[in-house]
């Protein structure tokens, strides 16, 4: 079996009123980029690459660099085809574009080894460690009109509620964009609306610098939140350090990482509790197999970052499976010793829309795909629709 075609997609959705902020701009839009691997036997694989930023540079990098050199080659040979696209491009791409065009192809091609062998993603890596995984929601960032604490405040406990009422049991909220008494007022609506027996997390698309991270945290202790996500700039190892170290929240991060050589420096580096490396950034899920294997050695917990569309889900989906418990005991426990899986929940019709299988929460987890390779279909329909 060879490769026969390699073809991008770049997605758009114009948000129009449903736009909305993090720490960090806003997001007027959802984008995804794709790609589609056909195979001379009749396989397709399919694959995302890349995160926020434009689909441009990564689309460049697959039709003008990459897949040039793929067409020809046989698709069930992910991780051989992975160490040599990375020996090719180290000169020049060893982080970014290059990295995610690497990750759409490596999960494409994963999802065509295991069509070819009528296995699913997760039995290919080695074998599941749970059929179902506990999703949390990824919620309550800013409105276009930040600056109407009031008005903030109201709507942040009919959302809230809402998510609760879905059956999720953990809630993932921003912060970073406000200041720090004005966003623990926004937890504090939160924690009451909630209740004490949801689960919180907090993540502030690293807005802050080190010191306003640590006073942030100690703010927040008293409201029971399970992990502190990108309290620094990726680049700010000490300051992650420095968080880790004086606040009494964990902290997790690694979502703007590559490769298993930027999260060993991450994880040897003391830099967090929590390591999350985003499938369609770090490399594919042959990276990820890296990045799990250092995560363990240093006793640092692996729940993978997701944002994107329908196929970004699915891949996370079949490698969180994989996560082994963190350590194991007899009796797992979500994001105590278990991983957990991100459910980003503002709009989005490329991740609720896109795929003939649609993700639906049964008892607050999203089960894990059966069928063949990622075992989903993109809808051509929608893809087309979306397409730029």
């Amino acid at each position: 079996m060879k490769i026969r075609s390699i073809t991008s997609h770049q997605l758009r959705v114009p948000l129009g009123d449903k736009t909305f902020y993090s720490s960090q701009a806003a997001f007027p839009e959802r984008n995804s980029y794709l790609v589609r691997i056909e195979t001379d036997s009749g396989f397709v694989g399919w694959g995302e690459g890349g995160q926020y930023g434009p689909a441009e540079p990564v689309a460049a990098c697959v039709d003008s660099v990459l897949a040039p050199r793929l067409i020809g080659r046989d698709p069930t040979e992910p991780v051989r085809i992975w160490e040599e696209l990375y020996a090719f491009s180290r000169d020049f791409g060893q982080r970014g574009p290059y990295i995610e065009a690497m990750s759409a192809i490596d999960i494409a091609l994963w999802d065509i080894a295991g069509q070819a062998a009528g296995l699913p993603v997760w039995k290919m890596l080695g074998g599941r460690f749970r059929d179902k995984i506990t999703a949390y929601a990824t919620g309550c960032y800013y409105p276009e009109k930040f600056d109407d604490l009031g008005s903030i405040l109201k709507a942040l406990e009919v959302e809230a509620s809402g998510y609760t009422n879905s059956g999720f049991g953990l809630l993932k909220v921003k912060i970073g964009l406000l200041s720090l008494k004005d966003d623990l007022e926004r937890l504090k609506v939160i924690r009451k609306t909630v209740g004490p027996d949801i689960g919180i997390m907090v993540d502030a698309n690293h807005g802050y610098n080190a010191a306003s991270a640590v006073r942030m945290g100690r703010m927040m202790e008293d409201l029971d939140i399970l992990f502190f996500e990108e309290p620094v700039p990726p680049e700010d190892r000490e300051g992650y350090r420095k968080v880790r170290a004086e606040n009494p929240i964990p902290v997790a991060g690694g979502e703007c990482e590559y490769t298993r050589y930027g999260f060993r420096d991450f994880i040897a580096g003391g830099c967090v509790d929590v390591v999350q490396p985003d499938l369609a950034v770090c490399g594919g899920l042959t990276a990820f197999t890296h990045v799990l294997g250092f995560a363990n050695a240093y006793g640092v917990a692996t729940i993978p970052h997701v944002w994107g569309s329908g196929i970004a889900v699915a891949a996370a989906l079949h490698a969180v499976s994989t996560i082994p418990s963190f350590p194991h005991t007899a009796n797992p426990i979500a994001l105590l010793n278990q991983p957990v899986i991100e459910f980003d929940r503002k709009h989005n019709p490329l991740r609720d829309d896109l795929l003939e299988e649609r993700f639906a929460l049964e008892d607050g987890c999203l089960p894990v795909p059966d069928k063949p390779g990622l075992g989903v279909t993109v809808r051509e329909d929608i893809l087309r629709q979306y397409s730029k």
